[in-house]
């Protein structure tokens, strides 16, 4: 026990309050935070109900499975600065961060971003930079720190454990009634785990006049929580999933119909108290309708088909970026958000289309923390979102300053003056026109070099829905689960790079479904760890997985200039659920438990068997 407070009550899961070393009154308790959402009337929603389903679920600790560890370099200059490159997804949370621990004005701290190896979540943490930076101050030199990845998965933040019921009641038509959901979620040593975002998601894709959502955030002996991709909505997903497929299956309904039937829209309020603005999700539900593998007969002994969706709310926050105007008609463009999957490109991109130039004349950078205003951290996928905004901006500078220079190239008015297309032209004289390149060789002479900035904190975040189709084939035997198609649906706003937009998807559905089958911390009776190499940590690879297709659905979202949506969280969502669901009808099992590993499959089918 870290702490005399952080035992165990005997009632930890009813208990609010958390911790509190100033009250000795009461049971000691190990619960650090408590949450409470409720709309409308539950109890009258249940007794209107011709059919409830009532779960309990198990969810083990995974870690995010970035190849590469955690690493710092630090060094002290003469002037007295403090230097560090580091592998992270927020270098001004670094900086930040590092300045409190040090004690040192952030002025004093230059952090550089280097290219990443993986986060999804596991490098918005600051581990190694403060204690690299302490050395070098010691030892007058440059020091370098990086993990093993024994200390990666021992010392570093994996996603929770939780423990979780379901309850939901639906009428013989198919429409939900009443739902109820309490969930439990360890934080680890300290508390912080990812129960809020847990409670915000869980019921979201369903429009339900009477719930409730409780989450507990509970202190173990364990590695600290962190962020992993849609932090804590995959295990409340799985629960709910599997539950609304039950009742699909008591009802006779179809499984996407049932969605359809009871899908949030724009006016839909959440439970937590939002209400949706313009969303895909029903548009994202026909599509999967329409979808060649959704109608296809799925044939053979041990096979079932499974369907889930899933919600995430996108972030945002602070973002600044600048872009300067080359004598040879590029742009050097300089962001704040750390690119973890494909975030340069597409911020070329959206330059490139306010420009009306070619995406491959926009250069790209992460800047340092002295090089571009202070940017949030490239999290819960608002990257593209708000520093998608912040080139816009500096986009649309630029063009407003080129009108300016045409304007006083040619003697005119501004009001004369237009930019379409990468050209600027007189609006009545068609004679004079300067394209983009041509304006960009003439700049120094007419007023000095162009430069646009966007400095942005923007709202306006727009929501994404998934929903996704799973075959699997069981072995009654081994129990191991081999995924034989898979298709990815999801509402991305807009896809400003397709392929981009692809992997993503993908890459969320291979880490769901070592998730779902494989994926789980093994501790030995002395509480060590005893599977942390990826020998024995066991993640999926292109042997365990077919091809992954993907549906790309397009509904933009009002609050960008180019309707984007952030893409990367919500991929991950359903997965469990729709694997979950397809072992049920391969082997009329209702799995509660991840991973569903070859062992826990055994063990519920044995349950079923009776033996």
């Amino acid at each position: 026990v870290l702490h005399e407070r952080l035992a165990n009550s005997e009632n930890a899961n009813i208990r609010p309050g958390g911790l509190r070393d100033d009250d000795d009154s009461g049971k000691a308790t190990n619960i650090s935070n408590h949450f409470f959402f409720e709309l409308g009337d539950i109890e009258q929603g249940f007794k209107e109900a011709d059919i409830i389903v009532e779960r309990e679920f198990r969810t083990a600790t995974v870690h995010q499975g970035y190849i590469e560890p955690h690493s710092a370099t630090a060094m002290w200059g003469e002037d007295g600065k403090l230097t560090i490159w580091c592998s992270s997804q927020g270098h001004f949370q670094i900086r930040d961060l590092t300045s409190l621990v040090l004690g040192i004005p952030v002025s004093q701290i230059l952090v550089i971003p280097m290219e990443i190896g993986g986060g999804f979540g596991g490098k918005t943490v600051i581990y190694l930079e403060p204690v690299a930076a302490a050395l070098s101050q010691k030892a007058r030199r440059p020091v370098k720190i990086s993990m093993s990845r024994a200390e990666v998965f021992e010392a570093t933040g994996p996603t929770s454990g939780s423990s979780i019921r379901v309850k939901i009641g639906a009428n013989n038509d198919g429409k939900i009634t009443a739902a109820d959901v309490t969930m439990i979620y360890e934080a680890g040593a300290f508390p912080g785990s990812p129960i809020i975002q847990a409670c915000q998601c869980v019921l979201t894709p369903y429009d339900i006049a009477n719930g409730r959502i409780e989450g507990y955030d509970v202190v173990v002996n364990k590695p600290k929580a962190a962020a992993y991709r849609a932090p804590g909505v995959p295990a409340a997903a799985f629960a709910a999933e599997s539950v609304i497929d039950e009742i699909c299956e008591k009802l006779g309904i179809d499984p996407l119909e049932f969605r359809a039937k009871n899908g949030t829209q724009e006016g839909s309020r959440r439970i937590p108290g939002p209400v949706l603005q313009r969303v895909g999700y029903q548009e994202t539900l026909a599509a999967a309708m329409q979808t060649e593998h959704y109608n296809s007969k799925l044939e053979g002994p041990n096979r079932g088909r499974g369907v889930a969706a899933g919600f995430w709310f996108n972030g945002t926050g602070p973002a600044c970026a600048t872009a300067s105007v080359n004598a040879d008609g590029t742009i050097s463009l300089i962001e704040g958000s750390p690119d973890i999957g494909g975030g340069r490109a597409s911020m070329a991109m959206q330059v490139a289309e306010v420009l009306g130039i070619p995406a491959e004349d926009v250069h790209p950078t992460v800047g340092d923390t002295d090089s571009v205003g202070y940017t949030s951290l490239t999290a819960g996928s608002g990257a593209t979102f708000k520093s998608g905004w912040a080139v816009h901006e500096a986009a649309m500078d630029i063009k407003q300053q080129l009108l300016q220079r045409a304007a006083r190239i040619w003697d005119v008015d501004l009001d004369d003056v237009e930019f379409v297309h990468g050209e600027a032209s007189h609006k009545s004289d068609p004679e004079l026109k300067l394209s983009f390149k041509q304006l960009a060789a003439r700049l120094v002479g007419t007023g000095g070099p162009v430069v646009g900035r966007g400095n942005v904190n923007p709202a306006g975040v727009g929501n994404a829905f998934a929903v996704h189709i799973v075959d699997v084939e069981v072995d009654p035997d081994t129990g191991k689960v081999d995924i034989l198609r898979y298709t990815a649906l999801q509402d991305v706003g807009k896809a400003v790079h397709p392929s981009y937009v692809e992997g993503q998807l993908q890459g969320g559905v291979a880490q769901g479904i070592g998730w779902a089958l494989n994926e789980e911390y093994v501790y030995s009776d002395s509480g060590e760890m005893a599977n942390s190499s990826f020998l024995d940590y066991r993640m999926p690879t292109s042997l365990d997985l077919p091809m992954i297709d993907t549906v790309i659905v397009e509904v933009a979202n009002p609050g960008h200039p180019f309707g984007i949506r952030g893409v990367g969280e919500v991929c991950i969502v359903p997965p469990m659920g729709a694997v979950a669901n397809a072992i049920h009808a391969a082997m009329g099992v209702r799995m509660d438990v991840l991973p569903m590993s070859p062992g826990n499959l055994l063990e519920a089918l044995w349950a079923k068997e009776g033996k």
